[in-house]
Formats: C-alpha cells, sequence, structure tokens
C-alpha cells in the first residue's frame, strides 16, 4: 500500500505539538540582502532584532494571544542568541514588567540595542535556552554568541542551566558547520525533545536550522506535504507540527487512556460472543 496516499493513525501520547518560529529581521538579514559578504563583517556579532523586527514580533504576540495560542504552550525553547531570545520573549512573554514585582522580567529595557520597555515573565510559559537548535556554527560572527554571564542580566528570567560552557566553544572562525552536520544536530534536538515531560512546546531558532532540520522529515508523505513541511521560513514566521515518537524514545504514559473492564467481567465484541455461541450450537448434547 503507499503510505504517501492516505493518513496515519498514531498514540496520542507519542505525539508533541511543536510551534516552530524562525527569529525576527536582524540587523544582519537587513545587510546580507545587500552583500552576502557582510555576513562576515565582525560589526554583525551576535546580531540584533532591527526596529522592523520589533514590529514583527508585535504583530506575532498579538497572533499567539488572539489565538489563544499562549494558553497551551507548556515551555518555549530558544537558541542562546541574541536575535531568537529578543523574539522569543517579545512573542511569548507577558506585558510591560513593574518594578517590585515578585518575579524576575524576561527582559530588561533597552536590551541588545532594543530601545524597549522590560517584558515580564509574569503569566507566560517557563523560558529555556538550547545550544542544540543554534544556527549553522562558524565563520559567520553574527551567528557567534556572547558570554553566558552576560545573557543572564539582559534576559533573567531565561533558563540557562542546559548550557555548559559560558564562553562559546562550538562557533570557529575558520570552519562553516556543513548542512548534513546540522541536520544532525536537529534530529538530536528532536530526540531530546522526548525526554521532556512537556507536550506543547514553542521553538524559537533559526532559519538555517529549520531547513536542514525539517528537510530530513516527511519522505513518507505526499510531496506536496514534503514541500510543505521543509520550504524556508520567513523572518518571524510561526509553523505549528506534530512530532511522533515511533521508536518508543520517550518514557511517557497515556493521561487520557482509560482501561475499561471495570468491574472486572467477561466484554467481548459482538463478533467473539457470536463465535462463542456458534460453537456451543455445534457441541454433542
Amino acid at each position: 500500500m503507499d503510505n504517501t496516499a492516505g493518513s496515519s493513525l498514531y498514540p496520542l501520547y507519542r505525539c508533541k505539538v511543536l510551534h516552530l518560529v524562525r527569529h525576527a529581521q536582524g540587523i544582519h538579514n537587513v545587510e546580507g540582502e545587500k552583500n552576502s559578504k557582510a555576513y562576515l563583517s565582525p560589526e554583525l556579532f551576535d546580531a540584533h532584532l532591527t526596529p522592523l523586527g520589533w514590529q514583527q514580533v508585535d504583530n506575532l504576540h498579538k497572533h499567539v494571544h488572539a489565538s489563544g495560542l499562549i494558553k497551551r504552550i507548556d515551555l518555549v525553547i530558544t537558541s542562546p542568541l541574541l536575535r531568537t531570545m529578543q523574539t522569543a520573549v517579545g512573542v511569548f512573554g507577558g506585558h510591560g514588567y513593574t518594578d517590585g514585582v515578585d518575579a524576575p522580567p524576561l527582559m530588561v529595557a533597552n536590551a541588545g540595542n532594543s530601545d524597549r520597555a522590560a517584558i515580564s515573565s509574569l503569566n507566560c510559559p517557563p523560558f529555556l535556552a538550547v545550544e542544540l537548535c543554534r544556527e549553522h556554527f562558524g565563520i559567520h560572527p553574527c551567528d557567534k554568541r556572547r558570554r553566558i554571564s552576560e545573557y543572564r542580566p539582559l534576559f533573567p528570567a531565561i533558563d540557562f542551566s542546559q548550557i555548559e560552557s559560558d564562553e562559546d566553544i562550538l562557533w570557529e572562525a575558520d570552519t562553516r558547520e556543513s548542512n548534513e552536520d546540522v541536520a544532525a544536530r536537529g534530529m538530536k534536538f528532536m530526540n531530546w525533545l522526548w525526554t521532556r515531560e512537556e507536550k506543547e512546546i514553542a521553538v524559537v531558532t533559526h532559519s538555517g536550522f529549520l531547513y536542514d532540520t525539517l528537510s530530513r522529515h516527511g519522505n513518507d508523505c505526499n510531496s506536496l506535504v514534503k514541500k510543505e513541511i521543509s520550504k524556508l521560513f520567513a523572518n518571524c514566521e510561526l509553523r505549528s507540527m506534530v512530532i511522533v515518537d515511533k521508536s518508543m524514545i520517550g518514557s511517557d504514559s497515556p493521561t487520557t487512556n482509560y482501561p475499561g473492564k471495570i468491574p472486572s467481567g467477561p466484554d467481548l465484541s459482538s463478533e467473539a460472543a457470536d463465535e462463542n455461541n456458534s460453537e456451543v450450537l455445534k457441541s454433542p448434547a
């Protein structure tokens, strides 16, 4: 049977919903469109969002609230670069931060040349920074991160505990990570998600990471679905997808399933009952 022609059925508890977001427009995007060699400029180190990028963030923030999506998300994962963290807290964070509130802000005022007010961590999901979903490592200064100790004061409510090194030891000045290696890292990231108990997760990451990772998926689908999965993301685009644990990587148990047959006793299907009755009638008296 052609698997690409029909539908698939999976246990709900072996599925997670991912809301994938590419960061909003950064200063490197603007300069790179003018001249691709600009990506080599040290001035674009850890690129921050542009004013237009912040408008994109505001628009997506309105969408996730108006659609009710913000109420369903259990966790926000972000790449630990300035532009992705600015996008993540701007889209999924709370409203303006008020001094004296017994909760740290997600972002302090003007963090990363943002010219923005502080963003509250109240009434929003937890935020976790993860290195696995970074952009291609190497050569481009815009893809090199700062020390984690520099980020903590700017984004006090983001959890950086998953990151082992204060320094960026993954970025190399003379070697660019290959597409194949990014895809392998993306698959490692997807498998790592199954170690998390959260079922609905927002991931704020980068164009290259998304393309190389998602291009490895959908090979058992119709070609149009495959194309839909892997097409390039626009700045601040959000796409919601479902991942399925086909290899039993996760260890969660179902929460909505119900065993039935309580109290215990016969619970034959009508077909089985008919077969039993038929056997009784055939047996000698």
